[in-house]
């Protein structure tokens, strides 16, 4: 398809919508789904399929919103190699007043992917190129297939045999779902009939896994006032008690100024929330290490294990392209809720901070959230005497030249655009700041 501009008005979502190499349009389900899917699955940022919207960005919507999502699950579930769940998520969203559904398509890590009646085959292997799914190349599956990656969790022997699973089926129970005798064979538990994988041992009730909380009296490691350990249960158990531990920790702090009282948390709840959650569930398991987590008296810092997923870019990282490291644990983690949707939890983390609280290291991941000075994005309302460093940047390149381009305002202030985009948005929404005339040849007033 040639390349489109649609502009939608998404749900919470305020961005224009490109057909591109991570976004395809479709009408109707058709006989092409598997080949779409395939192809973001073996292309290195992943993708959407979106589903009730014309060639001509016309939305259309679709009808038995509920028959479509399951035909949908059941095709790219049984008839895709290697096995795809945990690796895409359907949606329903609502667009311009319709039901469009969204089909949200990770990389896997274990390329290449095809289709299971054409085999590992030019005929059943795509790859996204521009805007369409192009056939792969022998050479290329040969290559690629080459590198996959063979060591993950679902290959690993557990280390005990004696594995139960009472947590995990009430964790489900929870969500209103009932985990049936063949549920360690659905959520891919076991190797075969007689052996447990290293996901089934995560996810049991007893195991050697823990993961370490620490607190220290001053800004370095050397006075360590609290060392508490979250584990030897199931890793759901595990999170949900971190959880609960952090959620006491980030207590409300107080800020008075000349115009009002301000009181917000040490760390933004949701982005905390999810970096957790990201550290836990990507975390590379293989070599037993599990994340760290630590607070000190001026910030919190969350380590995981294993660096970036190969083949996965710093720059698609920061694009928020999923590629789960483990999609065993993604798809329980999904199932029982800790997970809303895949790509949602660095998309909430980079709403609130810039990359900047990241060191992303060849074997691990650091994500450092500091509290004294109030870095992160301040609630809608609270702007006014509160300004920060990136506001006052971004308005003092404002004042200079008031028809200057988003794009000018990144390069001169070396803020990345995405964060300049949000600040300018949030100064409309809080009224300090107005746009007259179009994109191109309008002009800023600052209120």
């Amino acid at each position: 398809m040639d390349s489109l501009i649609i502009k939608l008005i998404m749900k919470e979502r305020d961005k224009v919508l490109i057909e591109n190499s991570r976004t395809e349009l479709k009408v109707v389900l058709n006989d092409k789904l598997e080949r779409e899917v395939v192809a973001f699955l073996n292309y290195h940022e992943g993708g959407n399929i979106y589903i009730g919207i014309e060639d001509n960005g016309n939305v259309v919507g679709v009808e038995d919103i509920d028959d479509i999502q399951l035909k949908i699950i059941n095709r790219i579930k049984n008839n895709i190699l290697p096995q795809t769940l945990g690796l895409f998520d359907v949606i329903v969203e609502e667009i311009e007043g319709k039901s469009a559904i969204n089909i949200i398509i990770s990389s896997g890590t274990e390329k290449p992917y095809y289709i299971r009646s054409q085999g590992m085959s030019p005929t059943g292997c795509y790859i996204r190129v521009g805007s369409s799914a192009q056939q792969m190349p022998t050479a290329l599956i040969d290559d690629i297939y080459a590198k996959r990656t063979r060591i993950n969790l679902g290959n690993m022997v557990s280390q005990r045999f004696d594995l139960s699973f009472e947590q995990l089926k009430i964790f489900y129970e929870e969500k209103g779902l009932k985990l049936n005798d063949q549920f360690k064979i659905n959520l891919e538990l076991m190797m075969n009939k007689n052996e447990y994988n290293y996901v089934g041992y995560l996810l049991a009730d007893n195991n050697g896994i823990s993961i370490k909380v620490a607190k220290y009296a001053g800004k370095d490691k050397v006075d360590l006032i609290e060392n508490e350990e979250y584990g030897y249960c199931s890793l759901i158990k595990a999170t949900k008690n971190v959880l609960n531990k952090f959620e006491i920790e980030n207590i409300t702090k107080t800020k008075i100024t000349s115009k009002e009282r301000m009181e917000i948390k040490l760390v933004d709840s949701v982005a905390l929330r999810e970096a957790i959650i990201n550290a836990i569930v990507h975390n590379d398991y293989t070599r037993e290490v599990p994340p760290l987590f630590e607070i000190f008296p001026d910030r919190i810092v969350l380590t995981s294990y294993g660096g970036l997923v190969n083949g996965l870019s710093e720059e698609d990282f920061f694009e928020c392209c999923s590629m789960p490291r483990n999609r065993q644990l993604m798809r329980v983690f999904k199932d029982v809720g800790l997970v809303e949707q895949l790509g949602s939890g660095m998309s909430r983390i980079l709403k609130a901070y810039d990359k900047s609280v990241f060191e992303i290291l060849p074997n691990f991941i650091k994500i450092t959230f500091k509290f004294s000075d109030f870095n992160f994005k301040l609630p809608s309302g609270n702007l006014s005497g509160n300004l920060k460093q990136h506001h006052e940047k971004i308005l003092s390149e404002i004042m200079k030249d008031s028809s200057i381009t988003l794009d000018r305002i990144s390069e001169q202030t070396d803020i990345p655009k995405r964060t300049v985009s949000r600040i300018i948005k949030e100064l409309q929404e809080t009224n300090r700041l107005k746009r007259s005339g179009s994109k191109k040849t309008g002009n800023w007033e600052i209120i």
